[in-house]
């Protein structure tokens, strides 16, 4: 039975190479595929994971849930999904996404069901959990596609554009949360995603393609003429998983460095993602579904700095590293204003929610593709899974500590701590300021 599941999602072998006018024609249609699979797939992970933040406070009134249990939740979650990333990620290289894919989808939509039609605690935990660990199927093979069907020398923007599926997703994740729950109640805030989730399975069951030769088509580098030039001749050979582990990840000290870069920028990242609804609701008295228009604030302004900010990378060389640290400090200076901004004046909290989403993808964008510069496309879904691994300790840290300091402290010392680990991961991209791809 084992080695049935095993060999049901080992990678489709290459089929015979095309005629050259067949390719021309096609190469351009199954890249845009991968490109909108790849889009589509992450953008309905997300409305799959982050639709739990923008109800969390609705949903614990209902259950009497306070904020450091709800904030349990999330840290397992973002604890399981950090491991799921890493350990997934390193099977995924050796998978076909388009099964990998679709099995994951159906898994968290799944779990969302489950979650909807549960009223206890620790079961709410348990599953959610569960569903962070599923979720961490979902990067990784992503990432497989983009790297296979996009070269070095275009990768700022492809991921850039790719990545903008990270704020579509949470955007509207939290619209259709907020507005299922506020008409139909918190259980359907995890019932409506879930059915998106199945259909969106399917789908992609149906369009996902592993690698251009899997099609009939020559690898992207000889197509684009554009190889790392310490891979001329290799960069088509499958890596072992020890290949991939003990060469291109734990020996690699830039990507150690990317990795603990990448714990503190997610603190950043998620503290308004998680907790601005909360915050809002707490200080401003602000509406449930406003509540969840702050969470599609940040994804939304995010998107216009990815794009913006991958292309720009692609022009300076790959130094995704000088990109992402020029970004850090305006969100150094947002959650200083949000500490300052006054009770009554609620646009101008939202427009720094804006002005934190429009800098912060930048390095999380910036470090997902630097961890496949330092690497191989061979190995993209092991060194993602890595750098993301930390990412999601960083949230879990957050989820942790950030209620406790607000019951104990106040929201402004929280916001304080967010400044402190901010200036931290500045200093630490400052580093990685002329990292370039490999060779």
């Amino acid at each position: 039975m084992f080695a049935a599941i095993v060999n049901w999602f080992k990678p489709p072998p290459p089929t015979p190479r095309r005629d050259p006018e067949e390719i021309k024609r096609l190469y351009p249609y199954f890249r845009f595929q991968a490109f909108h699979c790849a889009f589509l797939a992450y953008a309905t992970f997300y409305i799959v994971r982050n639709n739990f933040a923008p109800v969390e406070k609705f949903m614990g009134d209902k259950l009497h849930y306070d904020a450091v249990m709800t904030g349990s939740i999330m840290a397992a979650t973002s604890l399981a999904y950090g491991i799921g990333k890493f350990v997934m990620g390193c099977l995924s290289d050796r998978c076909d996404p388009r099964k990998y894919v679709f099995a994951a989808m159906l898994i968290t939509a799944m779990l969302n069901f489950a979650f909807s039609a549960a009223r206890d605690y620790h079961t709410h935990l348990v599953i959610w959990t569960l569903n962070g660990l599923a979720q961490g199927m979902g990067y990784a093979p992503c990432s497989r596609m983009m790297a296979h069907w996009f070269s070095v020398r275009e990768r700022g923007l492809w991921f850039g554009l790719w990545n903008m599926s990270h704020n579509v997703g949470g955007a509207l994740a939290g619209l259709i949360a907020a507005y299922s729950a506020k008409q139909f109640g918190w259980p359907s805030a995890f019932y409506v995603p879930g059915a998106i989730a199945t259909l969106a399975a399917f789908y992609l069951l149906w369009k996902v393609r592993d690698t251009p030769q899997s099609v009939g088509l020559p690898p992207i580098e000889e197509y684009k003429n554009d190889y790392p030039p310490e891979e001329h001749e290799s960069h088509e050979r499958e890596l072992t998983m020890r290949e991939i582990v003990m060469k291109y990840i734990f020996p690699n000290k830039m990507l150690w460095l990317a990795a603990i870069a990448n714990f503190f920028v997610y603190i950043a990242r998620y503290a308004m993602v998680d907790w601005g609804p909360r915050y809002l609701s707490e200080t401003k008295g602000a509406s449930l579904e406003l509540r969840g228009w702050s969470t599609a604030v940040i994804e939304l302004a995010g998107a216009l700095g990815m794009l913006l900010m991958g292309w720009l990378s692609d022009r300076v060389g790959g130094r995704r590293g000088f990109v992402s640290t020029i970004m850090m400090a305006p969100v150094i200076l947002a959650y200083i204003g949000i500490v300052f901004t006054p009770p009554d004046k609620l646009w101008l909290d939202m427009a720094l929610f804006g002005l934190i989403g429009f800098c912060v993808y930048t390095p999380i964008m910036a470090l997902g593709v630097m961890s496949l510069d330092l690497t191989s496309k061979k190995a993209v879904g092991t060194a993602a899974g890595f750098v993301g691994m930390f990412g999601y300790f960083g949230r879990v840290l957050e989820n942790q500590t950030l209620p406790v300091i607000s019951q104990h402290y106040g929201w402004n010392a929280g916001l304080i701590a967010v400044v402190a680990t901010s200036f931290i991961a500045t200093v630490l991209l400052a580093f990685t300021w002329n990292v370039r791809p490999r060779g």
